[in-house]
């Protein structure tokens, strides 16, 4: 019985956990990561210009 679980389930994740790594690679590749400091930064400007 829980045979059955485990071959419907163990394919599941396996393909999540691929999509996971897909993603993180892609988002690495397009350089979501470089500028960390900057980002912290940004959130203190103030923008209000009249």
């Amino acid at each position: 019985m829980s045979l059955n679980y485990l071959s419907f389930l163990v394919p599941i994740a396996i393909v999540l956990g691929i999509g996971g790594l897909a993603a993180f690679l892609w988002s690495l590749r397009s350089g979501q990561y470089d500028d960390l400091e900057g980002a912290a930064a940004r959130i203190l400007l103030d923008d209000d210009s009249e």
